[in-house]
Order: C-alpha cells, then sequence, then structure tokens
C-alpha cells in the first residue's frame, strides 16, 4: 500500500507540465531542423524551389504552424489510413501539408518527388538535432497523456503491469559482452542498481523463434521440431512457423485459451498471439485485419515527424549495411557471406521499422494504461548476427540501439497511470560459423543426392530468412503469385491455339515440311531442362533450420525406422554419419527406438546406454532429454541430422547460409536469459525448455 502512494506521489510529479523554456528549444529545434531540410533538398533541385534562404526559414516555421493547427485533427480522421497504408498516408499527408504551405508563402513552390523527400530530410535533420542536444524524442506522447490528466481522461490504476521485451537470437554470454562493452548502459544500470537480475535458461530443440514462442505465449510447443517441417499426411506439406497460412493453424494447434497474454494482454511483433485480444504484427493474426488497427496506433502517428523519421532511420541503416558488407569486404572477414542488394532493405525493416513502430506502440499501451501484460519482439539483432556474425560491430549497434527503445520505454514508466515492470529476455541465442557449404563446397541437399539412387527426385528449402520481416509481405506476393498462374493458363491455351494452326499449315505445305523437319534433326540433341520437383511430387525433403537438418523419405507415408532406410537407402546413414562436418543423426530403430549415431558411436536414447564414443558429449548434458522429446513428435523427421559443434571455436556449420545460425543443438544458440526484476521467484532449479519459462511467468503475472 505505502508503495502505491509513492507511485501516486511520483506520477503526478511527472504528469506536471515541463518549463516552458524547454518547450520553446524543442520548437526552435524543429524549426532550425526544417530549415536545414528545406535547404538540402532545395540544393538538389529534386522539385523544391525558395526564392531565398530568408523565404526558406519563414516557410519552416510556417510549416511547423500547420502542422500545430492542423494535425491533430487530421491524424484522428485518417489514423485508419495510415495505420492500414503502414505510414505511406501520413508521408502523403506530410508532403500535403508542405505544398499548402507553398500556396501561401510567395517564393515557395514544392512538387514532384521533393513532397516524399523534404519531409524525411526535415526529420532526419530533427532527429539529429535532437540526438546532439538529448532533447527526448518522445516529448510530445508525454506531453499528450499530461492534457489527458489534466482534462480528467486518464486515471491512476491501481494494478501493475508487465511489459516484455524479447530481443530476438541474443544470447547470455554475448548480452554479458554487449554490458561490458557498454552497449546497453540502460541494462547495465539496472543490473548495478539491484533492481533487476539476469537468469539464464535452456531452449528445447528445436533452439528457434516457432518452438520457443510457441512455449513461452501458449505453455505449449509439442510438435514443432524446427523452424518448417514436413506434414506426411497431409500430402507432405510443409508447415511454416512464420507462414501466413501456417502461423494460424499453429496456434489454433497449441493454444488452449490459457496464454501468457490472456488476461489484457497484448502482442506486439510475435509470432503468436499468447491468446491476447490486442494484437498488432502478430504473424498467426496478420489475416483478421481487424484486429490489426488499436488506438495504441495513435501514438506513432501523433506527431507529424515522427513516421518520418522512421523512414529517415530506415534509410540510414540500409547505408549501414551497405557500408559493412563494404568493410567486411575491404578486410576480408572470415566467415563471410554474401547478402546481395535486397537484403539491407529487409534487414532495415527488422531493425529500424518494425523497432521504431512498436516501441511507439508500447509506449501509448502504456500511457493509456489499459494494458496488464504485454509481449513484443526485437527482431534487429537476430537478423543482423544471421548475415553479419554474432558478435560483429554491427550486430553490438543493433543491440546499442535495442537499449535506447528500453530506455525509451523506462521514461514512458514515469507518466504511465499505473506502475509497469519491464522484462528484457530472449527467445534463443545464436551459435557462430563458416557455412556447411562454405566448409565442404555442398549443401545438405548435395550430400543427400550423393548417397542416393541417381534417379531419386529430391525437394529442399535451405533458407529460413523469411524467418523475419520479408513474411511480413508475403500475402500480397502469394497473391501475385496466383495472378500470374492465373494468366500463364490464359497464355499457354492461346499458344496451344496458334500452335496447331501452324502446324495444320505446316501438313499443308511439303516445302515448309521439309524445312521444320531438317531444322528438328540438327537440334536433336537439345536438353529439356529438368522440372523441380514439387514437395508433394518429391520422393525426398530436405528442409534446414540452422545446423539442424531435417530428412524425409517421403515415398513412405510413414516414419520409416533405421532397419528400413537401410533395406530402402543402404548408403544414406553411413555416409551421413561418416560425413566430418555431421556431429549426429538421430533415427528410430525398431529394435533399440530411437538413436543419436555419430562416426564413432551411438547413443541410445532409450535407455542411455552408449556404445563406442558418445556422440553427445559436446552437445551439453540434457541433449539426450530435448532428442528422445523430439523423437516423440508427431512430424519428428525421418532422419535428423546435427551439425559437429567445436568448443573450442564455439562454431556450428549452418545448412543454411547464415554466419549466425540457431536451430539445433551446440554452443551459445540453446543459452538464452531473462533479465527480471530482482523480486521475482525463478526458482531453485535450471529453466529447461520454453513451456517451463511460461509456468514461470504465468506464476509471476498470477502474483501481481
Amino acid at each position: 500500500m505505502e508503495n502505491m502512494e509513492k507511485y501516486v506521489l511520483d506520477w503526478q510529479d511527472n504528469v506536471q507540465d515541463r518549463s516552458r523554456f524547454y518547450w520553446l528549444g524543442r520548437i526552435l529545434v524543429m524549426w532550425i531542423g526544417g530549415f536545414l531540410g528545406f535547404l538540402i533538398i532545395d540544393y538538389f533541385s529534386v522539385g523544391l524551389h525558395f526564392s531565398n534562404r530568408y523565404m526558406a526559414f519563414f516557410a519552416a516555421g510556417f510549416v511547423g504552424l500547420l502542422n500545430i493547427l492542423f494535425w491533430p485533427l487530421l491524424t484522428k480522421i485518417l489514423l485508419p489510413f495510415m495505420v492500414f497504408t503502414v505510414g505511406i498516408g501520413a508521408l502523403l499527408l506530410n508532403g500535403f501539408i508542405i505544398w499548402l504551405a507553398s500556396n501561401f508563402v510567395d517564393g515557395f513552390t514544392i512538387g514532384g518527388p521533393a513532397l516524399i523527400l523534404t519531409p524525411i530530410a526535415m526529420a532526419a535533420v530533427t532527429t539529429f538535432l535532437s540526438a546532439i542536444l538529448t532533447i527526448d524524442d518522445d516529448a510530445t506522447y508525454y506531453r499528450s497523456v499530461i492534457r489527458k490528466v489534466k482534462k480528467g481522461k486518464i486515471k491512476l490504476k491501481g494494478k501493475k503491469g508487465v511489459i516484455f521485451l524479447e530481443i530476438d537470437g541474443l544470447s547470455l554470454n554475448v548480452l554479458n559482452e554487449a554490458i561490458e562493452k557498454g552497449c546497453m548502459p540502460t541494462l547495465q544500470k539496472w543490473l548495478e542498481e539491484g533492481t533487476h537480475k539476469v537468469t539464464g535458461w535452456e531452449t528445447d530443440l528445436s533452439s528457434q523463434t516457432g518452438a520457443s514462442q510457441a512455449g513461452i505465449l501458449h505453455g505449449n510447443n509439442q510438435d514443432i521440431p524446427a523452424f518448417r517441417w514436413v506434414e506426411k499426411d497431409k500430402n507432405n506439406k510443409i508447415m511454416v512457423s512464420t507462414g501466413f497460412s501456417d502461423a494460424p493453424l499453429i496456434e489454433k494447434r497449441i493454444s488452449d485459451g490459457n496464454g501468457l497474454l490472456k488476461n489484457k494482454g497484448a502482442s506486439r511483433s510475435n509470432l503468436f498471439s499468447g491468446d491476447a485480444a490486442d494484437v498488432i504484427f502478430t504473424y498467426s493474426q496478420l489475416k483478421n485485419l481487424k484486429r490489426f488497427y488499436t488506438r495504441a496506433w495513435y501514438y506513432v502517428y501523433s506527431y507529424p515527424s515522427n513516421f518520418t523519421r522512421i523512414v529517415a532511420l530506415f534509410c540510414w541503416d540500409v547505408f549501414m549495411d551497405f557500408a559493412s558488407q563494404f568493410v567486411h569486404w575491404v578486410i576480408n572477414k572470415k566467415p563471410r557471406i554474401r547478402r546481395g542488394f535486397i537484403y539491407p532493405f529487409v534487414r532495415a525493416g527488422a531493425n529500424v521499422f518494425l523497432r521504431e513502430i512498436t516501441t511507439a506502440v508500447l509506449i501509448g499501451d502504456m500511457l493509456e494504461g489499459e494494458i496488464d501484460v504485454a509481449y513484443v519482439t526485437y527482431l534487429g539483432y537476430d537478423e543482423i548476427a544471421h548475415h553479419s556474425g554474432v558478435r560483429d560491430w554491427d550486430a553490438f549497434y543493433a543491440l546499442k540501439k535495442l537499449d535506447r527503445q528500453v530506455h525509451r520505454l523506462e521514461n514512458a514508466k514515469k507518466y504511465a497511470p499505473r506502475p509497469y515492470e519491464l522484462v528484457v529476455q530472449s527467445d534463443h541465442g545464436q551459435t557462430n560459423g563458416a557455412t556447411f557449404l562454405q566448409r565442404y563446397g555442398l549443401t545438405l541437399e548435395d550430400l543427400v543426392r550423393n548417397l542416393m539412387p541417381p534417379d531419386t527426385t529430391i525437394y529442399s528449402e535451405l533458407s529460413s530468412n523469411e524467418d523475419h520481416f520479408g513474411q511480413m509481405i508475403q500475402n500480397p506476393i502469394e497473391d501475385s503469385k496466383q495472378y500470374i498462374k492465373v494468366k500463364s493458363e490464359m497464355v499457354a491455351d492461346e499458344t496451344k491455339y496458334f500452335f496447331d494452326k501452324a502446324v495444320e499449315k505446316i501438313d499443308n505445305s511439303p516445302s515448309l515440311k521439309e524445312k521444320v523437319l531438317t531444322y528438328l534433326q540438327r537440334h536433336n540433341n537439345s536438353k529439356i531442362p529438368e522440372k523441380t520437383p514439387s514437395s508433394s511430387e518429391a520422393q525426398v525433403i530436405v528442409l534446414a533450420s540452422g545446423n539442424l537438418g531435417l530428412i524425409y523419405l517421403t515415398e513412405h507415408v510413414e516414419r520409416l525406422n533405421f532397419e528400413q532406410i537401410k533395406i530402402f537407402y543402404p548408403d544414406l546413414i553411413p555416409g551421413l554419419v561418416q560425413h566430418e562436418g555431421v556431429g549426429f543423426i538421430m533415427v528410430r530403430s525398431q529394435e533399440f527406438g530411437p538413436m543419436a549415431m555419430g562416426s564413432k558411436g551411438v547413443h541410445f536414447l532409450k535407455d542411455g546406454t552408449i556404445e563406442g564414443e558418445d556422440p553427445l558429449t559436446v552437445f551439453g548434458p540434457r541433449a539426450d532429454i530435448h532428442l528422445s522429446r523430439t523423437d516423440s513428435f508427431k512430424y519428428a523427421p525421418d532422419i535428423l541430422v546435427n551439425s559437429f559443434y567445436d568448443p573450442a571455436t564455439n562454431e556450428v556449420a549452418a545448412f543454411e547460409e547464415l554466419v549466425g545460425s540457431h536451430g539445433g543443438l551446440g554452443g551459445e544458440q540453446n543459452q538464452p536469459f531473462i533479465l527480471h526484476p530482482s523480486g521475482w521467484d525463478m526458482g531453485s532449479e535450471k529453466i529447461i525448455g520454453a513451456e517451463n519459462l511460461y509456468k514461470v511467468l504465468k506464476n509471476q503475472l498470477d502474483k501481481l
């Protein structure tokens, strides 16, 4: 009770308006930022022109005045449009207000690309100046809540809330290193002041977001053997954790209605909803547009330069990745993968766009004070570590920016009408290393193909890059594919019609017929390209999730056992276990049950006996438990393959083309953390598996 009374007093102090000098200084920075932004675009002559610089300075002030007068009203009216256009509406509205100002200011004209580029430039300069002068970017949010408090629209609420902030892919060891390097000063302050503690936990197999979030948010990750898997009984359907159609189906399977976010919860940028009613950017709910729109979006668009600031940061992050690629090439950093031209934009989507949008929405959630619990995923570090490396300077820079988001949320707590606890955690880590292809010159599919009969048809998916931002745009891509398919069928029908007409004409002309036959005889050795089989047609399907490989022998509907595989594919198992890049494989024996097989020994998982050298020695003391659990899954592969792990170098060999990887066993990928309030009871034993973490977190929420 005393703590609550203290919170009330502190809250009342915090919601008192800041000094007039602060707001005057902020207005001046915005004015100067707008002025400099005008000059930059004017210099490049892309549709903006001023008769002189004095007019540009005056115009910047006038645009600011129009924003003060009209932006709040326009935002309330057009908020749904801004939300469903994912910010494009905000850019257009910014351009419209600047164009409107040009109609009232002599010597000021604007049109063309400048209508979009000008607000971005203004926001970029303002953001830069605000950073130098340490002016709070979120001050407008707080001023908004101050006004609502004074009008009695927001009342203080007594119950404490919790905000879970997941940093995707960050291991406990890398967290500690980032804190030591000074990259995460906010978390460092919490630990030094004793308000929070760090507890490590251990992932399941597989160590990837799909399995981890299913366990954390729903308490159930049964039958999720990897990022993607094959369901033989459904015509070899490949289920993908982030699939636009698959994620809702997976959530339906794992949810019992008692998820972590069931009671007045909010899900932000997650794979699954945790049974929250309030969801934004949640994969399993992306089809439900009605649930995409909430009033929390108002805090994203409540200030005219906020979204354009995000666009400016997006562009900067794209530049940062191109710079990173160039630096890695110059110093010949190894391991290194080819990222391509598109990747920097995908990275910026995850590392900046989703990060900034998510934080703004969370601040809105906290200032409204309506939610009891929220869970959010920040994807940026995981995305960058995959491509640059787990400990690359680029990855630590991403962590520094994520710490900035935590700091913003910590500030927002002061203005929230209820006390909120902040919890920072990860769903898995990553383990570095050159890829399987880089080390051995062949992929897992190539290895399997070399061990199978020559005419075996194989389908493979060895890339999980869409695990992140790319899936957000899968729906329009799939729609485009369907459109192309329909058009292709129409073209095929028309082509057949003209082909039949041509054949008829050739038959009626002996001289033309002779020329055609001569041409065909001359080119009768031309090879017709082989058609790549679909997953439903293939005899073997090979999938990858980091350094975890799954081999499905799909000629057979049932899961084949060790004895059957030896008969049907005699070279497959010996060839896999003897390859130096393979740490172990798991197969089920009809006689002995599940077995982990290495090049020098076998671990019989059913009774724990070992023949020869234990292939699981370097994969952790509970590797056998994790494998036994995966073996029990309905859609476990016929053969599970895990790459080697070298404890001396702390490296694995991913079957995907990723420098930092996760999905299997070995190293830091299995060692995430939870940084929680010191008063929380996390139990006396190590937390093993996401389902057990769910129980611990659920217990804490029930105590609040």
